[in-house]
Formats: C-alpha cells, sequence, structure tokens
C-alpha cells in the first residue's frame, strides 16, 4: 500500500514523539495500520509525504541510487537574480560536499493553502517563489542550498516525489496512491 500524505507545518514524520512537551507526530492524522514514511519531510515543512508498509517500495522511493526526483516550491527572502539560479542549477557546494545540479525557475505565487503559522511578511523585504527538483535528499537540503546563494528560505512545500504528486490534497488529508 502506498498513501499520499498532505503533511502540515510542525508535524513530526514520525508516529511517536519523546521530547517534551510532545511535538504533533502523524499519530493523529487517522493513517492506516503499519504504514512508515517513505523518507522524511522536515517538521517546518510542508507537502507530500508518502508513507508504505512495503520496505521494498519505501526503499525504491528513497534510495538516491534511484534518482527519485523530489519538487518543492519554495519561498524565499529577497528577489533571486540569474546568478543565483543559475548556481541552483549548477548545484552548490555545502559543508557536507557539493550538490547535484537541480533544476530551477522562477514561479507565480502558488495557490497554496495559509500556513499556520503564516510566514512573517515584512514589507520592506521582498520574496519570491521558485520551482526546486532535485534528485537527493540530503538533511535540509533545499534550504540550505537557497541559503548558500544568499536566499533564505521561508517557506517549502514538496509538490512531488517521482510520479506522484500532491495535487489538490488538503493539508492533513491523505489517500491511497
Amino acid at each position: 500500500m502506498l498513501v499520499a500524505f498532505n503533511k502540515p507545518y510542525g508535524v513530526l514524520c514520525q508516529f511517536t514523539d519523546r521530547s517534551t512537551p510532545p511535538r504533533r507526530t502523524l499519530a493523529g492524522f487517522g493513517l492506516p495500520p503499519d504504514v512508515y514514511a517513505a523518507g522524511r519531510l522536515d517538521y517546518d515543512s510542508e507537502g507530500l509525504l508518502l508513507l508504505t508498509d512495503d520496505g521494498a517500495m519505501a526503499h525504491r522511493l528513497t534510495d538516491p541510487r534511484h534518482k527519485q526526483p523530489k519538487t518543492y516550491w519554495v519561498q524565499v527572502e529577497g528577489d533571486p537574480d540569474d546568478g543565483q539560479v543559475a548556481a541552483l542549477r549548477r548545484g552548490v557546494t555545502l559543508n557536507d560536499g557539493p550538490t547535484r545540479p537541480a533544476k530551477v525557475q522562477r514561479i507565480d505565487t502558488p495557490a497554496l493553502w495559509p500556513r499556520d503559522p503564516p510566514v512573517r511578511f515584512r514589507k520592506t523585504v521582498p520574496d519570491a517563489w521558485l520551482e526546486v527538483i532535485i534528485s537527493e535528499g540530503r538533511n535540509r537540503q533545499v534550504r540550505r542550498m537557497t541559503a548558500a546563494v544568499g536566499l533564505p528560505t521561508l517557506r517549502l512545500v514538496r509538490v512531488a516525489v517521482g510520479g506522484h504528486r500532491l495535487d489538490e490534497l488538503p493539508p492533513g488529508q491523505w489517500r491511497v496512491v
């Protein structure tokens, strides 16, 4: 079984949390029994999380050798110039080594649900949206890549993993795919 879940902001990609106070987890969303996350999505990121009860499928979805593209809509602080976008496309060097090249393009503000809490608006600081497609999945990779080129991430929404898309699935909801 493969489940597509629209993970809200501020939810852990696991079913339990031992921190004090405990944070929200996947346990509160009525997901089918015996599924687990195939990959991760940061606590402060939103969007498509795939869950499965099939270990081989999880491996195909997450192992870097399979190069499943992951598509993100990223709101960044600043107005990206051609040099910054080109650097992301070439790949940037992070503290754990160079990234693979990414597919990056500016996009219009996407029609998304409101985030709770909302991204802080600053009248004097511009922001922009990028679509970033990567084929690896390091810890907080997209956030680190945009920061490396001077564009801190304000909001990060994963909209696709391989051929699986979020589409119109509302936050906190899931469907079997």
